[in-house]
């Protein structure tokens, strides 16, 4: 089967390192890769049979966006197997992030990568909503969800978003909600909603995983490893212990996320 990773971080090789080890003090978690570049994703990802990755990463600050953009173009331009995500961030204006969606539609990315819990905005506030209404409609928002430490990212915040834009599809990273998964339920009903697989089966029981695809149905989740945090073989060695059918987990593996971002 063909196995794309739905959730992975990259970073220009000079920082790459210090970036990997900053995530890894925020999380209180040991990462398995040293340093998140490009090529080490691709060299991890063969180990697990993976051929494709959604790559990413956050502006902490509005001023990174156009470089870390104009990175990310440069990776998906250098690697086939690359679909991008762009970042953005809240202190830009409205008319500003309106133009970076409509730069990242005419460069081949794909959809828009938020942190709420980095870069520090609540998912129902006013000033986030300028994300949803220039996305709307023309790309999909990943968004880190869940943090037990913090509000920013709670599940319920983006079900008032979810269901305010309704034309907007939202991918709630980490089974809807890291560290929160006792709350996912409350997604239950949203159409525009889907959901990533990492960072997650290391904390839940495969039982509890089984549980809420079941829930919300195999079709709305993707297979995904939150690289550098986990290694990609290991991921998929805990993805595999659930009790899926082929059909589902090749629409989890692939299936799922092509249909979403019209790829073939």
């Amino acid at each position: 089967m063909e196995i794309i990773d739905a959730h992975a971080h990259i970073y220009p090789e000079k920082i790459a390192a210090k970036a990997t080890d900053t995530i890894g003090i925020f999380y209180d978690i040991k990462m398995d890769m040293p340093a998140g570049t490009a090529e080490k994703l691709i060299e991890n990802g063969k180990k697990a049979g993976i051929t494709r990755y959604v790559v990413h990463s956050v502006a902490t600050t509005a001023h990174q966006v156009r470089s870390i953009n104009n990175f990310l173009k440069s990776e998906i331009d250098a690697h086939p197997e690359f679909i991008g995500f762009i970042t953005l961030h809240q202190d830009l204006t409205e008319e500003e992030i309106n133009a970076e969606v409509e730069w990242a539609l005419q460069n081949n990315f794909h959809g828009i990568k938020l942190h709420p819990d980095f870069q520090k905005f609540n998912i129902d506030d006013e000033v986030a909503e300028k994300f949803y209404r220039a996305a709307e409609g023309k790309l999909p928002i990943l968004l880190h969800m869940g943090d037990n430490r913090y509000e920013y990212s709670k599940p319920y915040r983006l079900v008032k978003m979810a269901k305010k834009y309704p034309n907007l599809n939202f991918i709630a990273a980490h089974f809807g909600g890291y560290r929160c998964w006792e709350d996912s339920p409350i997604y239950r009903g949203l159409s525009n909603v889907y959901f990533d697989t990492c960072s997650s089966l290391p904390f839940i029981s495969t039982e509890k995983a089984k549980e809420l695809i079941d829930m919300f149905g195999a079709d709305r989740f993707f297979f995904a490893t939150d690289f550098p945090m986990w290694d990609a073989a290991g991921e998929l060695e805990r993805f595999n212990k659930i009790p899926l059918s082929d059909k589902e987990r090749e629409m989890i593996f692939s299936g799922n996320i092509k249909k979403l971002l019209n790829i073939n």
